[in-house]
């Protein structure tokens, strides 16, 4: 008989998130909506523009704070208006940078 792990994956998990936006994200202050928000999450990572008028996020931290960047992500800011945001959830670094960028 196999052995089942008992192991649950905790809030302090380091995590990454990576989501797209959709919408009128770009020319709205998205990015630096994200920045502030990663930032006060203190959550690792960027946030960038893309050549189809969507905007990348890419961070990593504690499941918790990377669950409230993807509710704000949801909602954007004022002048935003987000369709739908396409993410996934992925193993964090550990050793990860503490620095969040904007590029491009």
């Amino acid at each position: 008989m196999e052995k089942q792990s008992t192991y649950r994956a905790n809030a302090t998990d380091t995590k990454m998130l990576q989501a797209t936006v959709y919408g009128r994200v770009q020319g709205v202050g998205f990015r630096a909506f994200v920045h502030d928000c990663a930032h006060r999450l203190g959550l690792s990572g960027y946030v960038a523009n893309m050549g189809d008028g969507t905007v990348y996020i890419q961070a990593s931290g504690r499941r918790e704070a990377l669950d409230s960047l993807l509710a704000h992500l949801q909602r954007g800011p004022t002048m935003a208006r987000v369709q739908k945001v396409d993410y996934s959830w992925h193993e964090g670094d550990p050793e990860r940078s503490t620095r969040f960028e904007v590029r491009g």
